[in-house]
């Protein structure tokens, strides 16, 4: 099994605009948390992190 540093490539990176700017039109779609993490590869804790701090809301569908 992998250690949690080594299950995501870009472990610990930060945020690109881009990334953000995508994070928000995810959002706005009402996206799954699983699917937004997917498109921007990385982890749903990341996105979630994310998503709290830029004050957005995250679908909770699986």
């Amino acid at each position: 099994m992998a250690k949690d540093n080594e299950r995501f490539e870009r472990h610990r990176q930060p945020w690109t605009t881009d990334e953000v700017q995508k994070l928000h039109q995810f959002a706005k779609k009402e996206m799954a948390l699983k699917a937004i993490a997917k498109a921007l590869k990385r982890s749903e804790e990341s996105v979630r992190d994310r998503a709290k701090a830029d004050g957005l809301t995250i679908a909770k569908l699986r």
